[in-house]
């Protein structure tokens, strides 16, 4: 696969970091929030996996600048643990 090759990944309100260079984090997270606004889903999981904490941060630090994120938080219990979960602002009418 090209690095310039475009990937089609549904919007469905995950995430998933996994199979992702972490280089491209900082635009896919944008990117897909807006995208899952566009539609309607206002709460997102972003699995970034439990590693060393670094996706996570990095991932945690993009979602505190972007003013479409209400709120965030680590997914609670046993399989949850490794995810974040997204509550986006609705769009209004006159905002893409």
């Amino acid at each position: 696969m090209a690095d310039d090759e475009i990937i089609e990944y549904p919007i469905d309100g995950v995430l998933d970091l996994h199979g992702f260079h972490p280089r491209d984090v900082k635009d896919l997270v944008p990117e897909y929030l807006r995208e899952c606004r566009g539609r309607g889903i206002l709460e997102v999981r972003i699995v970034h996996g439990k590693g060393t904490g670094v996706l996570r941060e990095t991932v945690h630090a993009i979602l505190g600048r972007l003013p479409e994120v209400a709120s965030f938080r680590l997914a609670q219990g046993g399989s949850s643990w490794g995810a974040t979960l997204v509550d986006l602002r609705p769009a209004s009418p006159d905002t893409p």
